[in-house]
């Protein structure tokens, strides 16, 4: 190999596996490994290539120095990112799907992101409802981003085809938990904010806020990168809303991130 080939091959890897963010540097794709054998025919490869897909619609947005590795497993009792590494700490993420449904592959992994983008940890579950919302918005933000890439660059050409299938997905978990038009989300929170960490993962109600914030999400990705100092100051103490909010603004070490956070903290009226 030549020098100007070789030179030319490792410039080619490098943007491969690193995606510029605006004003955040450079993020290292992660590393998906499938479990194989346990998708109800669908193949490891073709499994991969959707999880690639889906997270390269949102990781490159939140600043990461090393590289992630995520095992993906087959789940029976729902999705599931959990506590624990695996042996070289790795993620181990469990989805609960099957075959080529490849939405609901999407939906669930984008989810199982979330989590890791936020730096889950176990802890004070006050605020866990938010948590869930966040990752209920990644799903619909990379739902919607996915069906763009595919119109021009999906992982097979025979593929293209399926790309408006994951915007319909999204679109169809909006319409069936609608917001109320009148209500804003001050108002909500204020009607809401006694009974949310008695169930963190009621589904209708974090997709029907999820639904709210996704406007700010996709207007500012860059708000992606932020949310991995949501959980920096998580611990056993339990918070309120406005302290936690507060205190992830704290965390952020960009002020473009203070912002971004200052502007939810602003739509539910909890301060400056």
């Amino acid at each position: 190999m030549s020098p100007s080939t070789l030179f030319l091959w490792i410039l080619s890897s490098a943007i491969y596996l690193t995606l510029p963010v605006r004003g955040l540097g450079k993020t290292v794709a992660p590393e998906i490994l499938v479990k194989p054998n346990i998708w109800g025919g669908a193949s490891t490869q073709d499994i991969e290539q959707v999880l690639n897909s889906t997270a390269r619609q949102i990781w490159p947005y939140v600043p990461r120095g090393s590289r992630a590795t995520i095992q993906v497993e087959r789940s029976r009792t729902g999705p599931i990112v959990l506590f624990r590494r695996g042996e070289r700490g790795e993620y181990l993420v469990r989805l609960d799907t099957e075959k080529t449904f490849w939405s609901q592959y999407a939906f669930q992994f984008a989810h199982e992101l979330g989590h890791i983008i936020c730096g889950y940890k176990k802890g004070d579950r006050s605020n866990l409802w938010f948590e869930e919302t966040i990752c209920e918005t990644a799903s619909l933000f990379v739902l919607r981003k996915m069906a763009d890439e595919w119109k021009s660059n999906p992982p097979h050409p025979n593929w293209k085809a399926y790309g408006p299938e994951f915007a319909k997905y999204a679109q169809n978990r909006i319409d069936k938990h609608p917001w109320s038009e009148s209500q804003t989300l001050a108002q909500w929170y204020a009607q809401k904010k006694h009974n949310l960490n008695e169930e963190p993962t009621d589904r209708p109600r974090n997709v029907r806020l999820a639904g709210q914030l996704l406007h700010y999400f996709e207007k500012d990705p860059t708000l992606w990168g932020a949310c991995a100092f949501i959980n920096q100051e998580k611990t056993e103490e339990k918070r309120s809303f406005r302290s936690y909010l507060h205190d992830w603004k704290k965390s952020c070490p960009k002020s473009q991130q203070k912002e971004l956070v200052q502007k939810l903290i602003t739509l539910f009226a909890l301060g400056q």
